[in-house]
């Protein structure tokens, strides 16, 4: 219970990273850089997909944003501001702004060949950040799921096996849920095996989403951490987990 307070009240962040990513030599630099492109990319992808739904200008200004990213755009990164996640935010919204400028400006052909689609409308700022953190939300938990199969490789135990097949059958009931993983595991499992599995599975994915929301805060404090899980509607999912740890009452 001890090391999961530590873990949560930790404070080195990957804010470090951000300025070893812009003021560091020159090999630090570029390891950094993809370092960050790598963790973050997926959230600006998935928004950039949602709200243009063109794939291939979604990669064009996926490529686009890699360019700014890595010319040094984030040199005005500074813990102070907050989470890692608005100033993402904001230079994606940046990128955008310019994009839709950037096609109100090309010019009209006589036949009208060229005439630019209407921009898209506007739907305000609170509309735009929760586009961004829903993004952001399903690469935190992509990442989670990584993290558990990446574990299940690990120690053999099939712990993501496991709780993706509660996950697609939500209402199928734990004899049920064991007939089917002793198919699919290759040897007989019961009810309870099946129940403490997807409890373990369930911590383990929740450990996960909580690594990933602390690497994105500038001080990963319990309270901070909770606080930025209920803005991302997590909390409620992980509460089991954080109660039976004794993170949170």
């Amino acid at each position: 219970m001890r090391d999961e307070q530590a873990h949560l009240s930790r404070i080195s962040t990957e804010w470090d990273l951000v300025f070893q990513a812009h003021h560091g030599p020159p090999e630090e630099i570029s390891a950094a850089q993809t370092k960050l492109m790598v963790r973050y990319a997926g959230a600006v992808h998935r928004y950039l997909l949602g709200a243009l739904r063109d794939p291939e200008l979604a990669s064009e200004l996926d490529q686009e944003f890699a360019l700014r990213f890595l010319r040094g755009d984030l040199h005005r990164a500074d813990p102070s501001r907050g989470r890692f996640r608005d100033f993402l935010k904001r230079a994606l919204r940046n990128l955008m702004i310019d994009h839709y400028r950037k096609r109100q400006r090309t010019p009209v052909s006589i036949d009208g060949s060229n005439v630019p689609e209407p921009v898209a409308p506007d739907g305000g700022p609170s509309d735009f950040d929760q586009q961004f953190a829903e993004s952001w939300k399903r690469e935190l938990m992509a990442q989670a799921w990584a993290a558990l199969a990446r574990h299940q490789e690990r120690t053999g135990q099939p712990l993501h096996t496991v709780l993706q097949h509660r996950v697609r059958h939500p209402k199928m009931k734990s004899p049920e849920l064991a007939s089917m993983l002793s198919a699919i595991l290759g040897k007989p499992v019961q009810a309870g095996w099946v129940r403490e599995a997807i409890s373990k599975a369930r911590d383990h994915f929740v450990m996960a989403l909580l690594d990933g929301v602390r690497t994105s805060l500038q001080e990963p404090t319990r309270e901070a951490i909770l606080e930025e899980l209920a803005d991302l509607a997590l909390l409620e999912y992980c509460r089991p987990t954080l109660e039976r740890r004794g993170i949170i009452r």
